[in-house]
């Protein structure tokens, strides 16, 4: 089988959660995804497999790096789930911007980001200047739609009537066994 290498970079406060307690959760990661990792006290990862395992292995590794546990990056694993990452710089140009806009997404004490997980049943993790989004595919590309709602000044009130209008066709899609 063909041997193929994907590079990323994380943030090197990162490291020691790709890393684990004496490298249990690199070891983990390597092994559930057949991969090799290289990783650089600057925050660069080498992974070595082949063209598949390496790409969804740097999909685990992108989503520890934006602020997810491995337990929930290493969700990704899973046929029907999926990552979304959104960058607040397409959405802000300053800092003070930015943060404002975290706030919209992440709301009083955490309630907005909170609703959003819950009515997609999906995670979200806002870190540095990204937003991103694990969880099965359909109910990942709501949970971002509502998020570039929130980040386009739509009411919370507005978003939440859109989730619970989306989560009600996915019951009845379920019923229905589609």
């Amino acid at each position: 089988m063909e041997k193929f290498e994907q590079v990323l970079k994380i943030p090197k406060e990162r490291i020691a959660v790709l890393i684990g307690t004496n490298g249990k959760t690199k070891k983990e990661i390597e092994e559930k995804t057949n991969t090799k990792l290289i990783i650089t006290k600057e925050g660069e990862v080498t992974i070595q497999g082949s063209s598949f395992d390496t790409w969804i292995t740097k999909q685990i590794i992108k989503a520890i790096g934006r602020g997810f546990s491995p337990q929930k990056a290493l969700l990704l694993l899973k046929e029907d789930y999926g990552f979304e990452m959104i960058e607040l710089r397409n959405w802000a140009r300053t800092e003070n911007a930015m943060k404002r806009l975290k706030g919209r997404v992440i709301g009083e004490k955490g309630k907005a980001k909170d609703t959003i997980e819950r009515l997609t049943e999906s995670y979200i993790s806002v870190y540095g200047k990204t937003i991103c989004i694990i969880g099965e595919t359909k109910k990942v590309l709501t949970a971002k739609k509502a998020i570039e709602m929130l980040l386009s000044g739509s009411k919370h009130s507005t978003v939440f009537t859109m989730l619970e209008n989306e989560r009600k066709k996915w019951k009845k899609q379920e019923l229905l066994g589609w």
